[in-house]
């Protein structure tokens, strides 16, 4: 089964080989037929802490690192 990848924004890399990355959704209301964009915060693996805030990022899902990362930074969108 193939993992997903999402792309998003680095909103946070204060942490030690980690950085928060938010990945925004756009969809259609099923009863107002209005756009409407969620966004929702993922903590991604990054060992080199090479990502720096406002960096856009694609991540993959990926085995647990710790409790609350499940994906890794696999590119940098350029």
């Amino acid at each position: 089964m193939p993992k997903r990848i999402l792309s998003g924004t680095v909103t946070s890399d204060a942490n030690e080989q980690t950085v928060t990355v938010s990945v925004e959704r756009r969809f259609t209301h099923p009863v107002l037929k209005k756009t409407i964009r969620k966004s929702k915060k993922y903590r991604a693996h990054d060992p080199q802490n090479s990502f720096k805030t406002g960096d856009l990022v694609r991540i993959q899902e990926c085995a647990p690192v710790s409790k609350t990362k499940r994906w890794e930074v696999i590119a940098d969108q350029a």
